[in-house]
Order: C-alpha cells, then sequence, then structure tokens
C-alpha cells in the first residue's frame, strides 16, 4: 500500500490520490483510498478498533491530486460546512490538446447531468430542471509542442464540471474520451490534477494552503 500524504495532524490527513483510486467505494467493490488511508493511520498509531475517517469531498476517479478527509467528526462536519459555503478554494491543472480562446477567461455554462450516461451537458443558457449554473476560471500556464497546461479554478462544485466546460470550449482535457480526447492514456487516467487547496483550519483556525506535485509521467513532466 502507497498513499503519498501532504498534510496531517489529529484532525485532518489530506493526501495526494493517484489516477484510478476511487476516493470512496462504490458498485465496483474496487478498494477506495478511504480504505487505505484508514489502514495508514492504524498502522502508524497502532490503533485498535475501527478507525474514523470522514470524507469531505471526492475527486473523479481518472483524476488525480488533494483530497481531504476528516480524522474527527468535528472536523468532519466544519469541513462540510466549508465546502457549501464555498470557502474553500480549489486549484487544478489540466493538459489539453488544443490551444484556449482567448488565454483567460471566466466560463458561466449550465451543466445538466445525464445520469445512465453519467455525463454532464453544458448550455449557453438553463435549460429548465436539473440545469445548474456553472462558473470557472482559468488562465493559460504554459505550452508544449503538443499540448497546453491550463490553470483552472472553479466557483461551483458541479458533476463533471472542468471536464465538461473545457470539453464545450474546443479545449477537451488530455486522455478523456468521454469528454471528446482524440484517445485514452493508457492507463486511463485524464490529465486533470487536483493541484491546490486553500481554507481555514477547522479546529485549529489557522490559514492553509496544501500544494500537491501532478503524477511523474512524461507529458505532466514537460511541464514541470
Amino acid at each position: 500500500m502507497r498513499i503519498e500524504v501532504l498534510y496531517e495532524d489529529n484532525h485532518l490527513v489530506v493526501v495526494n490520490k493517484r489516477p484510478g483510486d476511487l476516493v470512496q467505494g462504490d458498485k465496483t467493490g474496487d478498494k477506495p483510498l478511504s480504505e487505505m488511508v484508514k489502514e495508514y493511520i492504524k498502522e502508524k498509531y497502532n490503533k485498535p478498533g475501527e478507525v474514523y475517517l470522514g470524507v469531505t469531498h471526492r475527486i473523479d476517479r481518472p483524476t488525480s491530486g488533494i483530497v481531504v478527509f476528516a480524522r474527527t467528526s468535528k472536523a468532519l462536519t466544519r469541513l462540510n460546512n466549508m465546502f457549501q459555503e464555498k470557502v474553500i478554494q480549489k486549484t487544478y491543472w489540466a493538459v489539453v490538446q488544443n490551444a484556449p480562446d482567448p488565454e483567460s477567461a471566466i466560463l458561466t455554462h449550465w451543466l445538466k447531468r445525464n445520469t445512465q450516461q453519467n455525463k454532464s451537458y453544458a448550455h449557453y443558457k438553463s435549460i429548465g430542471v436539473g440545469s445548474k449554473e456553472s462558473i470557472l476560471t482559468y488562465q493559460l500556464k504554459a505550452k508544449s509542442k503538443n499540448y497546453y497546461l491550463l490553470e483552472v479554478l472553479p466557483k461551483t462544485g458541479r458533476h463533471h464540471q472542468i471536464r465538461c466546460q473545457l470539453s464545450f470550449i474546443g479545449c477537451p482535457i488530455k486522455g478523456d474520451l468521454k469528454y471528446g480526447a482524440k484517445r485514452s492514456n493508457s492507463d486511463g487516467s485524464i490529465h486533470l490534477h487536483a493541484r491546490a487547496i486553500e481554507f481555514v483550519h477547522p479546529v485549529k483556525k489557522e490559514p492553509l494552503k496544501i500544494v500537491a506535485p501532478p503524477p511523474r509521467e512524461v507529458v505532466w513532466d514537460s511541464f514541470i
């Protein structure tokens, strides 16, 4: 078992998720990251019995990057409230195949989720029940021979929001066949990475900024 711990105290544990890992268990029955973190805590602190761990948010299975878990019920309740109140700032990196035009912008679309396809569709205006306003900002950070690195700040937290909105403007994420990429990545990942998170510690009340390195891989490495 290998997990990359980025921050840890009595109330929180923040890890850098590998692409392909589930955050929380689902119908596949695959071992989720939450169970790996429980095992890590149990072993490190020699804890008897069941380890408490609260899942505060999730990122998509093919995505990599920061996931915050709560080690106490107090931290979980407060973090849940902070996510709902949108006082937690997340920064993502996305590698796309086409140059964005313009190089930076605020995107506002209305997303509607198709649960049967597990896919969201973007529209320029509300299409009624189930469509939700979705806002993000992006900025071109770097370019390589074949790809472009965008820094993305989501203002809302919709299903597949970054993947869907970038695809809608003609910039599908590398490897993301579901949203228009030309080909898949060999490991099933997509080049979307939860790069940083900023928030006030739910118990200590101190500002925290945590940054996660992207996976070691040739395309990511070309931008680092």
